[in-house]
This record gives C-alpha cells, structure tokens and sequence, in this order.
C-alpha cells in the first residue's frame, strides 16, 4: 500500500526538482527521500521519475501519477489542518506570493506577530513582482496590489492604495510639473513592466483616461522606479506606499494634473476552486488590522 510520506516525497521532488532540494524543504536526509521514492516507485511498479548525474525529470508514468499525487498531499494537508481548527488550533502548510516591495515593507512586520502566536503554521512567503496564478501556480493565495478583475478569484481588499505622480525636484526644475494630462504626455515616464503596457490611467470627468508620456525606462519593481525617478529621470505613478517615504524625504516631489489616477487596492486573493481555510481567513482578518482604513502609510 502506498504510504504518505512517500508520495509527499516524490511529489517535493518533482517540484524541487532534485533529491536534495526536496529534502531541504522536507527537513529531511537525503537519504531518507530517496527511501521514501524508491518505496513508491516499487509499490506501484514503474520508474517514476528520469535520474541522470546532472537532474530528475518525471517519466510518462511519473507526469500522469504527479497530478493526482500533489492533489492528494494537499487534501491530507488540509484534513489535518482542519482538524486542528476543530480543536481551536490554527496550523498545518500555507503559502502565498507577494510583491518584492510591499512585501519587505509591509507585509512582513504585519505577520510576523500573528505567526509568533501561531507558531503552528507553516508559512511559505514567496516574494516576485510577477503575477503569479493562484491556481495555476499552486498557491493557496496571492497578495497583489492593482485592481480587482481576475473573476475566477476569491478577492478579499486588505486595504486602499492611493497613487501619486511624482518626480525629482531636480526634474521638475528641468522641465518643469505639468499642470493637466495633456501636458503630461509631453513628459519622460518610468513605468512600471507587469501592468502590461507603458500607459497611466486616471479618473477623468467623462470615464477613464489613458495617457501614454515618452519611455524614459520600464522595471519590474517599484523600489526601482522610485530610485529611477529621484535620480530624475522622469515622472513616476506610485503608491503612496512607495513613496511616501521618498517625498517626506525630499527625494521626490508631488505632481498635481488635476485628476486622480484610477483607484486600485491592496488585496488577497484565492481561486475559487480552493478551500478556503480558517487560518487563511484569519490571515486576512490579521492584515486588514495591522494596515488599518485609511492605512497607516497614508498619514
């Protein structure tokens, strides 16, 4: 009969794709994943995985048996874990994706007490400003900051987002602040690459309105952008939770065109495929605590 721990074994390596990155994240020997794998490939009779000096690729019989098997290990994972809520105890595996940014400066410090007085939950915060897919990707939940329009999602806001446009004083004394969108085309732009496209939108007064400046530089992080922009190379749109700091730091300056940017959101997300568990809910519950409304970088 197949044993657990012997599919949770093949099921890491095939993820980590090495014997010994499973057992790091197993907090296993080598050795003993290598037992556990071997075992699993005995009892079902076929070769499960490719095994060459340099790496491990999954066989056919190995890529038909992975889906059902990580399935398998979660739904496990999960029982447990509900039966430690049962008893009043949030615990059991979680893992989430977050941006770079917002995850070092503010997602962190607002975890860290709830997982001290949780010490039972297993928390892997992956951090990457790309835009990860919940489901696709096999997380119970991404953070994400920008609007809500993934319909195949269970959204929870966590807090508002407010945007500035904003540049250098040295830009500004260059090249002057536009005073309307119109002229704000004419301007240089640091924009940021996982929008998808180098334009700005804003809450005009007959619907949305897109404005496209000239590329000055296009990053994938906003911590990046901020440096891009107060070391003057153009105007950048950011959350205030970005650069707050840099404007009370008189780095950069705040540009008024007399219209908002359109309004986007801090939130969590899961598919809707997915339990969602108690200590994800409390999780939820944690942060929108720990931010506040309005959040406390607004002040």
């Amino acid at each position: 009969m197949l044993k657990i721990e012997g599919i949770a074994a093949f099921v890491a390596v095939a993820e980590a794709g090495s014997v010994s990155e499973a057992a790091r994240r197993l907090r296993l020997s080598k050795s003993v994943v290598s037992e556990r794998l071997a075992e699993v490939e005995r009892t079902l009779g076929a070769a499960l995985l490719h095994r060459t000096t340099r790496k491990l690729t999954l066989t056919e019989d190995g890529s038909a048996f992975l889906e059902r098997a990580t399935r398998i290990v979660r739904e496990v994972s999960e029982a447990a874990a509900d039966m430690a809520e049962r008893r009043g105890t949030l615990a059991g595996p979680l893992r989430i994706a977050a941006p770079v940014t917002f995850g070092r400066l503010h997602l962190g410090p607002a975890l860290y007490p709830f997982l001290a007085a949780h010490p039972e939950i297993e928390l892997t915060l992956d951090l990457d400003d790309r835009r990860v897919d919940a489901a696709a990707d096999g997380y119970d939940a991404v953070i994400r900051h920008g609007p809500i329009a993934d319909t195949r999602l269970i959204a929870w806001k966590l807090a508002g987002s407010r945007r500035l446009l904003c540049a250098s004083p040295d830009y500004i004394a260059r090249n002057g602040a536009p005073a309307s969108l119109a002229k704000l085309e004419e301007h240089s732009g640091i924009f940021y690459t996982n929008r998808g496209s180098a334009d700005w939108r804003f809450e005009g007064p007959d619907g949305p309105v897109v404005i496209r400046a000239r590329m000055a530089l296009r990053v994938n992080n906003g911590d990046m952008i901020a440096d891009a922009a107060a070391a003057g190379l153009g105007i950048a749109l950011l959350p205030t939770f970005i650069a707050g700091p840099e404007i009370r730091a008189g780095r950069l300056a705040e540009i008024d065109v007399g219209c908002r940017p359109e309004a986007e959101f801090i939130y969590m997300a899961t598919s809707e495929s997915r339990h969602v568990s108690a200590k994800l809910r409390a999780i939820v519950q944690q942060l929108k605590q720990a931010f506040g409304d309005p959040p406390y970088w607004e002040v």
